[in-house]
């Protein structure tokens, strides 16, 4: 017999639960606590990240989005960014559509 079988072992027969009940509840809330740190708490770190990498863009910083394309930022708006492509071939963007991982690959490749 499985440690899975043992914990999750139905109620004895006469009626009394022998204690499986609070292994259920500590199964379900061990479940919870390896979703959180898998899955929720690195979502919403990532996030922070991106946020923090969007707050600290400035005029003159080369950027990524997340379409592909490279471009130099040349002002700063409140939700919207003025980027140079090429020469004389000039954009609006959103913040938004920056992306921080491609922008870090990029610059990793330049430096190494």
């Amino acid at each position: 017999m499985s440690i899975l079988n043992v914990l999750l072992m139905a109620p004895a027969a006469d009626g009394q639960s022998s204690g499986s009940s609070w292994v259920q509840i500590a199964f379900f809330f061990l479940f919870f606590l390896i979703l959180y740190f898998f899955m929720i708490r690195p979502q919403s770190k990532k996030a922070k990240e991106q946020k923090n990498f969007l707050n600290e863009i400035k005029v003159g910083d080369k950027i990524v989005t997340i379409g592909g394309v490279h471009a130099k930022i040349l002002k700063i708006d409140d939700d919207t960014y003025l980027i140079e492509v090429d020469t004389n071939t000039k954009l609006r963007i959103e913040k938004s559509v920056i992306s921080l991982d491609f922008t870090r690959a990029m610059l990793a490749r330049k430096q190494g």
